[in-house]
């Protein structure tokens, strides 16, 4: 998977705080969501998701790669 598809996954995670409801957006497995996140995090060096059991909510990072990636997801489409 490329890293412009983690960062698409990665916006649908945070905008909708939800793995399982991005996974339904995209009709793609949870696990491929949840492994497009972690692969993205180890490629940055950082963590952009607090993850509960109930929720997900953005880091610092976090917040600034949604930003930064919807501009991205702009220009490139």
């Amino acid at each position: 998977m490329d890293k412009l598809d983690q960062v698409r996954i990665f916006l649908q995670v945070a905008e909708m705080g939800s793995f399982i409801k991005a996974a339904h957006a995209l009709d793609v497995p949870r696990a491929t969501v949840s492994a497009a996140v972690q692969q993205l995090e180890a490629a940055l060096g950082t963590r952009l998701l607090h993850r509960t059991t109930r929720q997900v909510q953005l880091t610092a990072d976090g917040a600034l790669l949604l930003e930064r990636g919807r501009r991205l997801l702009a220009e490139a489409d």
